[in-house]
């Protein structure tokens, strides 16, 4: 039977890159080493290779972590996510960022009455694809679900178009808006009034987002009704300490409530 693909937030490609810097270094070690006999360049050049083989490993083993079929963090993390969208499923629900569909799925599941659209950018960095959405959709036999590419910087929709919006670490990665703020507002924009939403992301990343608790005032101010927010949620149970490195997970937080 053929399972869904939802890829990997450690992309194949980027482990090729280290393990292909790993090899490129002991190359070179063994050449300083047997060839040119230069002793100073071949210790450097081993210690280069040890720290890049070490990398390596520590990312292969974060990235089955990450996988839907390993550890399942990321699915443990899209549970979390759904416990704090507080909604009965009548309606619609929107997520931002779909990527391989694996949390859009999810609602699906959560949610079998709910009209379902997943949007994403779909960019070259990352090895996800609409075709690739539409697919896991038949493998996991849910009710058909629209995806659509777009800016999450810049949604095609009209102010108040969906009765739920949900996303998962991807405002930090919208390149077309500077200004990530705008991009929750983007993402708020299109939330009916009295409808849920829940959002996860870097938030805890001052240089991205500043002071939360000044931004969840201003929300407030703005006419948001209900808006919560969980500060460090990389301290979730479904996520191993070992991942916790500055450039995996750290400074995450959710936002979420009833606008």
């Amino acid at each position: 039977m053929k399972k869904p693909n939802y890829g990997n937030w450690i992309s194949k490609s980027m482990m090729h890159f280290l393990w292909a810097v790993t090899v490129i270094f002991l190359a070179i070690t063994l050449f300083f080493t047997y060839l040119f006999q230069v002793k100073i360049l071949a210790a450097a050049t081993l210690m280069l290779t040890i720290l890049s083989a070490i990398l390596s490993v520590y990312h292969q083993i974060c990235r089955h972590a990450f996988s839907f079929s390993g550890k399942g963090v990321m699915s443990g993390i899209h549970k979390e996510l759904l416990t704090h969208l507080s909604w009965n499923g009548d309606g619609t629900l929107l997520d931002i960022g779909c990527g391989s569909g694996a949390l859009t799925i999810r609602c699906a599941k959560a949610f079998p009455k709910a009209e379902i659209t997943g949007i994403d950018y779909w960019g070259a960095q990352w090895n996800y694809a609409k075709e690739q959405c539409e697919e896991n959709m038949r493998i996991e036999q849910v009710p058909p679900i629209t995806f659509l590419k777009g800016d999450a910087a810049a949604l095609p929709f009209q102010d108040e178009s969906f009765d739920a919006a949900i996303s998962n670490f991807v405002f930090h990665e919208v390149m077309t808006q500077p200004d990530k703020r705008k991009v929750v507002r983007e993402a708020l924009r299109v939330v009916k009034k009295g409808g849920v939403f829940a959002f996860h992301d870097l938030f805890e990343q001052k240089i991205l987002y500043g002071d939360m608790e000044e931004l969840v005032e201003e929300l407030k101010k703005e006419g948001i009704t209900e808006i919560h927010y969980l500060a460090h949620t990389e301290h979730m149970d479904c996520i191993p300490s070992y991942v916790k490195a500055p450039w995996l997970l750290s400074g995450l937080g959710m936002l979420y409530g009833v606008k």
